[in-house]
């Protein structure tokens, strides 16, 4: 009987690792950073029976209903999808508008079903795809800063392909963004692309750059917000990702 709780204990501490992998894929739509690196997920607990239970902070009670509900569905699904996983609870601790969604996604619904007659999901998802637009453009920004340290130039990067990208989280990031919109990511695509997918050409390049670097500087300074709310309203340590 101790071998059998033993290797159940081991099954759950190995589910629980996938979950927490899972929950880092999850970002948050107005930083586009992982809710894990943000500190968002207060506690992950995970049974020998595959049943999940995530909750989730957020750095200040009144942070947006919207983006705080796409962050637990995304959670949601992207736990349901692991092998092994029996049921999933993600729930958001201490928000104004928490109760209405934690019933919303027990039930399933979307934001719809958790604030009916005032939105629907059509407008969720325009929202999103808004703010994935503005992270490609910050995270082309920051490739093209990566590029331009090790000796390369902004110029020669726009004539270039997706295979030309470096080997860069920022990179890598910018293929997903892409992917998730539908713009081209294959390794003949155009390196860089405007916000709506089409090629960036010369003559934009200078006037894009400085567009791109002021939407990636305000990312930047509201994800230092976030961190610094949550950190005293929590009472944590530094963050060490921290700037």
């Amino acid at each position: 009987m101790r071998a059998a709780a033993s290797r159940r204990a081991e099954a759950g501490s190995g589910l629980r690792e996938l979950v927490l992998d899972a929950l880092a894929t999850v970002y948050d739509p107005e930083l586009d950073e992982p809710i894990t690196a943000l500190r968002f997920v207060t506690s992950c607990a995970v049974t020998a029976d595959g049943d999940v239970e995530v909750l989730l902070r957020l750095p200040t009670p009144q942070c947006a209903p919207n983006f705080a509900f796409l962050m637990a569905a995304d959670a949601s699904r992207a736990v349901r999808r692991l092998p092994g996983v029996r049921a999933v609870d993600v729930r958001l601790d201490d928000h104004y508008t928490g109760d209405e969604i934690n019933a919303a996604l027990a039930r399933g619904e979307g934001f719809g079903g958790a604030f009916p007659g005032e939105t629907d999901d059509d407008e969720l998802h325009a929202l999103r795809e808004l703010f994935t637009r503005k992270a490609l453009i910050a995270r082309q920004s920051k490739v093209c800063e990566e590029v331009v340290a090790r000796g390369g130039s902004a110029e020669a990067l726009l004539s270039g392909s997706v295979a030309d990208l470096p080997d860069t989280p920022a990179a890598r990031r910018c293929l997903e963004l892409r992917q998730l919109l539908g713009i081209d990511a294959a390794p003949d695509a155009p390196a860089l692309v405007l916000a709506s997918g089409e090629r960036l050409t010369a003559d934009q390049l200078q006037r894009w750059l400085r567009m791109a670097r002021l939407v990636r500087t305000s990312l930047d300074a509201n994800g230092g917000i976030c961190r610094s709310l949550l950190q005293v309203r929590h009472g944590l340590a530094p963050d060490p990702q921290e700037v």
